[in-house]
């Protein structure tokens, strides 16, 4: 049987509240008693109870991460930042996901049992309202995630939209290119992400005087590359198809353009493209994908930091709009592959082909 606090009391030879202050750091004990104690844990073996004290103390340190899709690599990676910031602060997450449907979100944000598990909410919600989340029935503290605002209900984490979107699509105007095709538009209430960036990306041409081609938004009920490759495939049916692509996320692009190159089309001389997230596979396709990168460690960290501060100190302070950066990285799809250095004969490169 594993030892007890009793079994290190008569170890120690001193009272089991003894072995619990030393043990939890309650009150202070003589060096000569918390010596005795840690030699008589360390004889025994004796480990504490970590979840019977948490219970006690009113808290569990788990945190819950709901997201929409786990096999959405901007998830996965975004999932595996918020375990590593978590356990940093000493805390576990329990992972979900619940594929944007309504259900799913309501039980795992609004329920009351299954919110009793853990001690607050990292959510990226898809399908709730705002009047659900106002009346869920748990008090847990909540931090949202994602382009959905909620004013007054939680804080927030995300990037700027509309402003990384903007940017994305005047990048392709800067090299020439005037057939953009936006692949990604949805209807509203399937998230905002997608009205977000169809937003920014009519600014663009606003801001450059330049009309935009309507046709050329293009629908994608997911953002897979399947949804992807559909899209250039009709694309590339037009009789005046687009020079330039701007993707509302990696994995759309990385669909169009396995298409494209499958046509024969050249990346970018015949078709730039530019994504949405910077997730690794873009970083390592032929050619490689210009990207708009969130900064995904500041997303995680804000909102960890974000709700352990509500756990720990109560804080009930007026939510918080916490936006985080940005930055395009251009990459070969847009600008090319560097030229290639031709060895000298000390093996040195000496010229450019």
């Amino acid at each position: 049987m594993p030892a007890t606090l009793r079994d290190v009391a008569l170890r120690a030879g001193v009272s089991v509240r003894t072995v619990s202050n030393v043990v939890n750091g309650y009150a202070p004990v003589s060096a000569e008693k918390t010596a005795r104690v840690r030699a008589a844990v360390d004889d025994l073996g004796y480990r504490p109870n970590l979840l019977a004290r948490n219970l006690k103390q009113g808290r569990s340190r788990i945190l819950a991460l709901v997201v929409p899709e786990l096999d959405v690599p901007y998830f996965a990676e975004l999932t595996r930042l918020v375990i590593a910031e978590a356990r940093a602060h000493g805390y576990t997450v329990i992972i979900d996901q619940t594929d944007g449907d309504e259900q799913q979100e309501r039980e795992l944000i609004m329920e009351k049992p299954r919110a009793l598990a853990f001690d607050g909410v990292i959510f990226s919600p898809l399908s709730l309202s705002l009047e659900q989340l106002r009346s869920r029935a748990n008090s847990n503290p909540l931090v949202l995630l994602g382009e959905r605002i909620f004013p007054d209900v939680a804080d927030h984490v995300a990037i700027d939209n509309v402003t990384a979107a903007r940017e994305a699509t005047e990048h392709l105007l800067s090299l020439g290119r005037r057939r953009i095709a936006a692949i990604g538009d949805q209807p509203s209430g399937t998230g905002g992400t997608a009205q977000l960036r169809t937003e920014g990306f009519r600014q663009a041409y606003d801001r450059a005087g330049i009309a935009l081609d309507e046709s050329l938004i293009v629908g994608a009920p997911h953002f897979h590359r399947d949804n992807g490759a559909w899209a250039m495939e009709s694309l590339l049916a037009r009789s005046d198809p687009p020079d330039a692509l701007f993707c509302y996320n990696d994995l759309l692009a990385l669909g169009a353009m396995r298409v494209a190159l499958s046509r024969g089309l050249r990346i970018p001389e015949d078709l730039a493209i530019v994504g949405f997230d910077d997730i690794e596979d873009g970083r390592y396709s032929t050619p490689t994908l210009t990207t708009v990168a969130p900064d995904k460690l500041k997303i995680a960290r804000y909102a960890v930091e974000r709700l352990i501060r509500r756990i720990e100190s109560g804080d009930t302070s007026a939510p918080k709009e916490i936006r985080t950066p940005h930055v395009l990285m251009r990459r070969e799809s847009t600008e090319g592959r560097a030229p290639v250095k031709a060895a000298g004969r000390d093996g040195t490169g000496t010229g450019v082909s």
